[in-house]
């Protein structure tokens, strides 16, 4: 990398990494904790691109990104904060930040994107930065909750989309915020104050069905709620409709669980719709990969209730260890159903384990055939992980000894948590994994994996 780089984040370390990583990657670096130093520094001409933090001493970062854009509106900005919510995204993009990262962030990702935005400066130049106005109060208690890096993703795709004319498609299973997000995508838009309109497959029936729709929609948003489960004469209807819009024609969105692209390989899904409602594929992931994110959504979903005029409770540690090993299949909803649930079944404000796992028993597990097959969710994570791994030492190869680091990092989380699952048992552990006894001793030993026993509660 070639150029100079201005670093604005009030935590000293964080200078420090970047400064020591940015000057090994070949940049000049300037690093301060103050918004004021930072913008003399514009005026005076210094810098090829920024890294700013949101929350500064003297400041907002987000905020004076316009102020960068009147001085030098060739100047890139890429916003880091630990405020990494849907909002702090949405902010990002409607202040025309090059790029933004939620702390803590990947240094490796942060060095690819400084790289790209120094490069693109020096071949293309950049637009000057626009803002545009974000709704106060719309969606702030909006539970979309999430610091993991799937949610960071989501959120970064939405604020992409808020205000492009490309209709989008909302995929995700059941319980995950597929209709919630729709909902974001209006609210936060320009379309905020026009009609927010959903279409189910019933809505279309009758003569004046989609009429009435395409009237009340008119310049506003139009989603097509779970329109994998339409049959064939309500996607002909759909398709008619997007042919019969008028002036000023309705945003088009789209949610579904079903996977249209298999629904297209049997024939159950029309072609010419799929490419007309998927210009943007919005996927929302399930509660299971992004685990992190239960104890924050348990806090917000009880802080919610005890608003509600509920019982003010919250978790211990065990009981959130509890609540984070389920495989919520019904994600989202069916987390917030059981909270709503343990608020109301006990009077002491601590909920314990106990309380959990009589909730969860009555609860469905996940079905152990999602994790086989042609989509398998573990292999993609792994595939996904490993070529990320390979990527970060650029055109070079990773150390030799793959295979077995690998293995090891797949092969210890397996043990521990079959060995948490079984209660430290090692014998029906074993027969749990389908391996030798003697050889799960021996895996143990080599992989330094430390064994307690004790009775399982369920």
């Amino acid at each position: 990398m070639d150029g100079t780089v201005l670093v604005a984040d009030d935590d000293r370390t964080i200078r420090t990494v970047l400064t020591q990583a940015l000057t090994r990657a070949g940049c000049r670096v300037h690093a301060t904790a103050s918004l004021t130093t930072l913008m003399r520094w514009v005026r005076e001409g210094k810098g090829d691109l920024i890294i700013s933090d949101v929350v500064m001493p003297d400041g907002n970062g987000l905020e004076t990104i316009p102020k960068i854009a009147e001085e030098r509106p060739d100047l890139p900005v890429i916003v880091i904060s630990a405020q990494n919510t849907i909002r702090t995204a949405i902010e990002a993009e409607a202040a025309a930040a090059y790029d933004y990262l939620p702390k803590p962030f990947d240094l490796p990702d942060l060095m690819k994107r400084t790289a790209r935005a120094l490069r693109q400066r020096r071949t293309l130049g950049a637009s000057a930065p626009g803002t545009r106005s974000v709704p106060g109060a719309v969606g702030d208690d909006l539970p979309i909750v999430g610091r993991t890096p799937e949610m960071q993703t989501l959120y970064r795709l939405v604020a992409r989309v808020l205000n492009t004319d490309l209709p989008v498609l909302i995929t995700g299973e059941s319980g995950t915020g597929k209709s919630l997000i729709a909902r974001v995508i209006h609210d936060f838009s320009d379309l905020r104050d026009q009609p927010f309109v959903v279409a189910t497959a019933r809505d279309l029936e009758g003569v004046d069905g989609p009429g009435n729709i395409i009237a009340r929609a008119r310049g506003g948003t139009l989603v097509f709620d779970e329109i994998g489960d339409f049959e064939p004469d309500a996607q002909a209807r759909v398709a008619r409709m997007l042919d019969s819009f008028g002036e000023p024609a309705p945003r088009v969105m789209a949610t579904s669980q079903a996977r249209l692209g298999d629904k297209l390989g049997d024939g159950s899904f029309r072609q010419d719709l799929f490419f007309r409602l998927g210009g943007v594929t919005v996927a929302v992931p399930p509660l299971r990969d992004r685990i992190d994110d239960v104890a924050p959504l348990a806090e917000h979903f009880l802080a919610r209730i005890a608003r509600e005029g509920g019982t003010e409770r919250h978790l211990n540690g065990a009981a959130l260890d509890r609540l984070r090993c389920y495989s919520w299949p019904g994600n989202v909803r069916q987390l917030e159903n059981a909270l709503r649930q343990l608020a109301l079944s006990g009077a002491e404000a601590e909920i314990a384990e106990a309380e959990v796992s009589q909730v969860l028993a009555s609860q469905p597990a996940q079905d152990p055939a999602d994790l086989t097959g042609e989509t398998d969710r573990l292999s993609g994570s792994v595939a996904a992980h490993l070529k990320r791994y390979f990527d970060l030492h650029g055109g070079a190869l990773p150390p030799p000894g793959l295979y077995a680091r690998v293995l090891r990092e797949v092969e210890t989380p397996l043990i521990e948590i079959a060995l948490d699952a079984t209660g430290g048992n090692q014998a029906r552990c074993a027969e749990l994994l389908g391996i030798n006894r003697n050889t799960l001793r021996k895996k143990i030993t080599d992989l330094g994996i430390r064994v307690t026993r004790y009775r399982k509660l369920m």
